[in-house]
């Protein structure tokens, strides 16, 4: 019986309309004078942390505490301008999906297992009214590697629950194939959704529990392994 279930933000839960990737450009551009620094980048199932170091390397910049300090300070400003402005909206079945899972006799906790930093996935989240439907989860605060983050948002989530989760007990539903691989780091079942980073066939690739175009194709009684 799954007792946590973790979901990753972007092309998961919502489509910003790239606002994330616009305020990377936009830092990169003001506070290092680097124009179009996004444009050799991938983002889709990244951490913001791996990915700023990775825009520091290509460009000579000192990935200094500082550096990060400054990054980040600007980036949620403008992520929360930008976003204010961008063509937005929740994924396909998300809400329905979760008010479902709301719904079982027993449902699930949700957190997030997300790359994004913590403020960055509040102010995403806020925007769409779903920040407060989450109680706990991992970001990239915790650490640039995203198997690194599932594993504290196992942790946070046992420890919320009381109780020491095993694989079993925890989903995580994600977009990637990386978000395939960190649940399987922590011994998850995996749900897979062809809402945001990679194609249905993709994703079948690497073998999660359940792969579907969107949450409009799955229940919640399939995935969370209750009868009633």
């Amino acid at each position: 019986m799954v007792r946590l279930v973790l979901f990753d933000i972007d092309g998961t839960l919502v489509h910003t309309g790239g606002a994330g990737i616009k305020a990377f450009a936009k830092v990169f551009a003001t506070e290092f004078g680097v124009v179009n620094g996004v444009a050799k980048m991938k983002f889709a199932g990244r951490t913001d942390v791996n990915l700023v170091r990775e825009f520091f390397t290509m460009n000579g910049i000192e990935a200094s505490e500082g550096n990060f300090h400054r990054f980040f300070g600007r980036y949620v400003f403008w992520l929360d301008q930008i976003l204010k402005h961008s063509e937005s909206g929740t994924c396909p079945g998300v809400l329905d999906f979760m008010h479902a899972m709301r719904a079982l006799p027993n449902p699930p906790m949700f957190g997030l297992l997300t790359g994004n930093i913590r403020l960055g996935a509040e102010i995403k989240l806020r925007h769409f009214d779903l920040w407060k439907e989450f109680e706990t989860g991992g970001f990239a605060d915790d650490h640039e590697d995203r198997d690194q983050i599932a594993h504290a948002a196992l942790k946070r989530g046992s420890r919320v629950l009381g109780s020491r989760l095993s694989g079993e007990e925890v989903l995580v539903i994600g977009d990637t194939p990386l978000d395939i691989r960190c649940g399987r780091a922590i011994g998850a079942k995996v749900l897979a959704v062809a809402t945001g980073g990679a194609t249905l066939d993709e994703l079948r690739r690497h073998q999660p529990d359940w792969a579907v175009e969107d949450l409009k194709r799955v229940t919640a009684k399939q995935v969370c392994g209750r009868t009633n």
